[in-house]
């Protein structure tokens, strides 16, 4: 079983307002601690809570919800709201940047690009054996990452209107150079020398600055994917955790059988990628492995499948089945948000600040 972290992105928002507030640091100060960690992100708008390395699927349950709680009730004591959104629901001015040089240098390098990005992903880091192998499995995931921000979406009202699409946080985030499905990478040394050249070329400002979709971190011995809103629930990180891990560890189950991942099409990995942000889960997607079109409910449906020897391994069969069972009666999280918003989007905000910090009622495998 491999190990597995999890972070998370929030948006604070004012508590009357419900537009989001540039208080992250007075936020980060009143934070009681937990078994994570919990930083300041690019934007004064926004904090993140990450868990520290997991072993098992309940314990990465109980350090999200405990980063969420803490989270929440130091936003309450500075009269604001914990949202896990991957966007700004309310019309909201343009925040400052943190401080500090790095947070400066890249919105002196990305201008307009970055001054409104207040975008909330789920990232999770699976520990793997090394750098190259890291490349590897990135290769052999790239097939599996729309299908992630499908199930994953989240954000589809930005900044006071519905933008039509179920993950606007991803149309946002394709701005940048070089997103999307990571290119396939022979070596690591080819993968470092790669990000070395756009770093020269001034694309990205620094070799941390990476924007595809899954990569080997640059701080961790892990593979980090990063292509998932951040979820309403907690049950939609586990989600994520869960079924990441699995897919890592097929990789690394094709790689001890010496398959190597399938060379993929540019453009459709760019045509699978909008297709879930623009749908979701409730339309078509693209198979990169057939180059086809298939139903959104079906590459889940595959996906599942692929994942499923490595779930049952793991203990994680039967929480993942409840949750997938769950997000199809549920819908994504777009799909709650569209429906909250039948009572306006104040009512969209209230929604997503009171799931942020529920306390799951999920727990196949023992969590509480």
């Amino acid at each position: 079983m491999k190990t597995v972290g999890v972070e998370e992105e929030f948006l604070l928002v004012d508590s009357v307002s419900g537009g989001t507030a540039a208080r992250a640091s007075r936020v980060l100060d009143r934070a009681r601690p937990t078994s994570g960690a919990l930083h300041s992100e690019l934007l004064a708008t926004q904090v993140e809570a990450a868990t520290g390395v997991c072993a098992e699927l309940n314990e990465v349950r109980r350090q999200l919800t405990e980063g969420r709680l803490s989270l929440a009730a130091a936003a309450r004591a500075e009269g604001l709201r914990l949202v896990a959104s991957g966007t700004a629901v309310l019309p909201s001015p343009d925040p400052p940047p943190t401080e500090g040089a790095r947070f400066t240098r890249i919105t002196d390098v990305y201008a307009a690009v970055v001054r409104g990005y207040q975008c909330c992903g789920c990232h999770v880091h699976v520990g793997v054996p090394d750098r190259e192998t890291a490349v590897a499995v990135v290769n052999h995931l790239s097939p599996w990452l729309p299908t992630l921000l499908a199930l994953s979406a989240n954000s589809p009202y930005h900044q006071g209107r519905d933008t039509g699409y179920a993950s606007w946080r991803m149309v946002e985030q394709t701005r940048f150079p070089g997103s999307g499905i990571t290119p396939y990478f022979g070596s690591a040394a080819e993968y470092d020398r790669r990000v070395e050249r756009l770093v020269e070329c001034g694309a990205l400002a620094d070799e941390r600055m990476t924007f595809w979709l899954a990569r080997p971190s640059p701080s961790y011995p892990t593979v980090e994917v990063r292509v998932a809103d951040v979820g309403g629930r907690v049950d939609d990180a586990v989600l994520q955790a869960a079924l990441t891990r699995a897919l890592v560890e097929h990789a690394l189950s094709e790689l001890d059988a010496g398959r190597e991942a399938p060379r993929l099409n540019e453009q459709l990995c760019a045509a699978a990628v909008w297709s879930a942000a623009r749908y979701g889960l409730d339309g078509q997607g693209v198979d990169l492995r057939k180059e086809h079109p298939v139903a959104a409910a079906d590459l889940v449906k595959e996906l599942f499948a692929t994942a499923r020897p490595f779930l049952e391994q793991n203990g994680d069969l039967a929480e993942v089945q409840a949750l997938l069972d769950r997000l199809g009666a549920d819908g994504t999280g777009a799909s709650r948000q569209r429906e909250a918003a039948s009572g306006g989007l104040r009512a969209v905000v209230d929604m997503l600040a009171e799931q942020t910090t529920s306390i799951p009622l999920l727990s196949t495998n023992g969590a509480s």
